[in-house]
Formats: C-alpha cells, sequence, structure tokens
C-alpha cells in the first residue's frame, strides 16, 4: 500500500469519525430534551462518543507531522 493512499484512507476514516461524533451530540441532545429519559442509554452514548474522539486524536496526530521547536 502506498502512502499516499494510506494517507487518504486515514482522512476518509477521520472524517467518518467526526460525523459519528457530531451524530451522537445530535442524539444525545435530542434525548435529553424528552423526558423522561434513559439515563444509561445517555451514558452508553457518552461513552461511545468520547471513545470516537479518542480515535480521532489519535488518527489527527498520525496525519499531523511532528513539530520540532
Amino acid at each position: 500500500m502506498s502512502v499516499i493512499s494510506s494517507v487518504t484512507e486515514m482522512r476518509v476514516k477521520l472524517e467518518e469519525l467526526r460525523s459519528e461524533h457530531r451524530d451522537l451530540d445530535d442524539v444525545i441532545q435530542r434525548l435529553t430534551e424528552t423526558s423522561p429519559f434513559n439515563q444509561l442509554q445517555i451514558q452508553r452514548l457518552k461513552k461511545r462518543k468520547l471513545a470516537l474522539k479518542d480515535q480521532i486524536i489519535k488518527l489527527e496526530s498520525k496525519l499531523l507531522p511532528d513539530i520540532i521547536a
């Protein structure tokens, strides 16, 4: 696999993760606006959102070159 296609695939994956993260934001917001809401479901969604954020950060760090100050 070439470096270019690998970088392209990482960028595509990064955008997919960001999109899912935004979608979870919307879902959590809608669920908390309705009363009563399932606290366990909200906690699971937030946990998934945090896991996505971790994946996003890892991918971003791979895509951005290290800056030597």
